[in-house]
């Protein structure tokens, strides 16, 4: 069924009106027609049943169906502190974390990021990365829209977890996988997590002692050296998995 989120004053006590870019989409390309069902999430976690009703040039009126609360969200917030990759890595990056249940996406200046950008640039890679992380979010049945937040550097990324109740840096000196399964069992319904990938070239030494000083467990994530656009995807499936089996 398809998905589309829309702004709480968009949503009234018997129907939903669409409008913006996804009337064109609705028309045009998905060639949707009265009567078809489809899903509208208000991007906060509650999800509405609807059938197509009306469909105009700038607008389409839907009736609700159903109310219920989304059940494409983990039972935790998983934040992801991506070191900037080079290229358009960034792009398969945040799909591929919105469709694993990230809950937001913090670009970070590390000291061996090879992807710079100036502030021009980077607001104009935000939006982008946003658009994107919206399409995933569609995509993948997600009842939220995770945020693309602006570039932080390492200190500032560092600072945003104070009060998580697990952090984690994989990091290639890291030894064994023990610490990393209770690290990632400690990741409970309702907690805040973190998890910290390096750019291309990994973190310095420095950034690592900077971050357990602030209480970020450094992790292996295997006998494997991991790809940047690979470490972090490995650590978010693992993260799902055991969430949605943790009452299985």
């Amino acid at each position: 069924m398809y998905r589309f989120f829309v702004e709480e004053d968009q949503i009234g006590e018997r129907e939903i009106v669409i409008t913006g870019s996804d009337v064109n989409h609705i028309r045009n390309v998905l060639r949707m027609k009265p009567g078809e069902q489809m899903a509208v999430s208000d991007g906060k976690g509650k999800d509405y049943g609807c059938r197509v009703r009306e469909i105009f040039r700038d607008k389409v009126m839907a009736d609700i169906l159903e109310e219920k609360g989304a059940e494409g969200e983990l039972p935790a917030r998983i934040y992801l502190f991506q070191g900037l990759p080079k290229g358009d890595k960034m792009e398969l990056i945040i799909q591929k974390a919105v469709e694993l249940g990230v809950y937001q996406v913090i670009p970070v200046a590390t000291r061996r990021a090879v992807g710079k950008l100036d502030k021009k640039k980077e607001e104009a890679k935000v939006r982008r990365w946003n658009g994107i992380a919206q399409s995933a979010a569609k995509q993948s049945g997600r009842g939220i829209i995770p945020q693309v937040a602006a570039v932080a550097s390492f200190k500032e990324a560092l600072a945003m977890t104070e009060g998580f109740d697990v952090k984690v840096i994989p990091f290639e000196h890291a030894s064994g996988m023990e610490g990393t399964r209770q690290e990632f069992q400690r990741i409970q319904p309702g907690t805040d997590a973190a998890v910290f990938i390096g750019p291309e070239g990994g973190f310095e030494d420095e950034e690592i002692a900077l971050a357990r000083s602030m209480g970020v467990t450094a992790i292996s994530l295997g006998k494997r050296i991991l790809r940047t656009e690979t470490a972090g995807l490995m650590a978010l499936s693992v993260i799902g998995y055991l969430l949605e089996t943790a009452d299985a």
